[in-house]
């Protein structure tokens, strides 16, 4: 029996194209691998060009038209020419806000064949962090007044409900459950003495449903010095919206770059398609080139996978990106090496095909 999987396929801009291009080299190596298994993609052509044409990031029935998907595979988001707040709120969030995607899964994981830029005595960094992505900080809430005068004031109010806060905890301790490993929280009560000290009591609740698991709490500002001179120390980490934007990209600076940081958007019912993506950004001064890393966005197709069900495919892609990275016969330059976008990808869909072969 064939099981067909429905991708919507958002680009995007930049270096957007030339990485998704390799991510779907990866599915339909998969295909020649396994007949049981089809992925079927449509491509949207949203974004910052279609802005400069439309005046608007992606069409007005846009959700609409990606709901019957059952996932949705960005590459990038964000060009010179259009303002940062427009092209994240006007695409990114309002496929996240809109479908309800309030789980964001980054894994920061010191793969092998990749040193720590840091400290090349770092070995085990292996954590999930489990990013609040629907309020919080980036909830949108606030106001500009008096605009134009001295007396000018800007309002923005994070957002910080009992739902909310509450179903990304226990969804973080849910995976922890699963793999056997331990819960960070990481707040800022002392500072932030509503919604944080908030958190942290939603935290200490929940965790009381979870008594076999052991748990840790940091302010942001030591677990960001931890991440840096202790790094193992973490297992699952749950965090606030803007938290969990900065600390996953620390976390990729110390695991090998934003070439190999992926991300996950995921609404756990179901009930509308999640999001898989790269984290780097659109990195427009190499667009074009073909000197772009695609393997975030191939780690990204392996979690997509796993939320498609097929985890062993996403665990092979995985163990495939590890294969490219420890060979290091054919990296991109960030990694220091000379290879195209697309030599990259063919290499990890080369190692794909040879770990079926034996």
């Amino acid at each position: 029996m064939t099981k067909t999987f429905n991708i919507a396929s958002i680009p995007g801009d930049g270096i957007g194209p030339e990485v998704t291009a390799e991510g779907f080299k990866i599915l339909q190596t998969i295909e020649k691998l396994d007949p049981s298994l089809r992925f079927q993609s449509k491509e949207f052509p949203w974004g910052c060009e279609f802005y400069s044409r439309h005046g608007k990031m992606m069409d007005d029935d846009g959700i609409e038209q990606l709901k019957p998907f059952d996932a949705i595979y960005l590459g990038a988001v964000g060009y010179p020419g259009v303002p940062d707040h427009i092209s994240l709120w006007d695409l990114l969030l309002r496929i996240r806000k809109s479908f309800d995607q309030y789980v964001n899964i980054r894994p920061i994981t010191l793969l092998d064949g990749v040193t720590s830029p840091l400290r090349s005595e770092y070995a085990d960094i292996d954590m999930l962090v489990i990013r609040e992505n629907s309020e919080g900080e980036y909830a949108g809430a606030g106001d500009r007044l008096f605009q134009g005068t001295k007396e000018e004031v800007a309002l923005q109010t994070g957002v910080f409900s009992r739902k909310g806060t509450e179903r990304i905890i226990r969804y973080a301790f849910e995976e922890a459950r699963a793999a056997g490993k331990s819960v960070t929280s990481i707040s800022k009560g002392n500072a932030l003495n509503y919604s944080m000290v908030f958190w942290d009591e939603v935290f200490e609740e929940v965790s009381r449903d979870y008594p076999g698991i052991t748990t840790y709490s940091y302010l942001v500002d030591a677990a960001s010095m931890f991440f840096v001179t202790d790094p193992a120390r973490f297992e699952v980490v749950v965090t606030s919206n803007l938290f969990g934007d900065i600390l996953t990209d620390l976390g990729a600076g110390l695991t090998g770059g934003l070439g190999l940081a992926a991300g996950a958007n995921v609404n756990p019912t179901k009930e509308y398609p999640s999001m898989f993506e790269p984290i780097h950004g659109s990195a427009p001064d190499i667009a074009g080139g073909q000197k772009a890393n695609p393997l975030a966005a191939i780690w990204s197709v392996s979690q997509m996978l796993d939320f498609f069900g097929e985890e062993a495919w996403g665990k092979k892609v995985l163990q495939a990106i590890e294969k490219t990275l420890t060979d290091g016969d054919v990296l991109t330059p960030d990694m220091g090496g000379t290879a195209t976008t697309a030599e990259a990808g063919s290499k990890v869909a080369s190692c794909l095909e040879s770990m079926m072969e034996k």
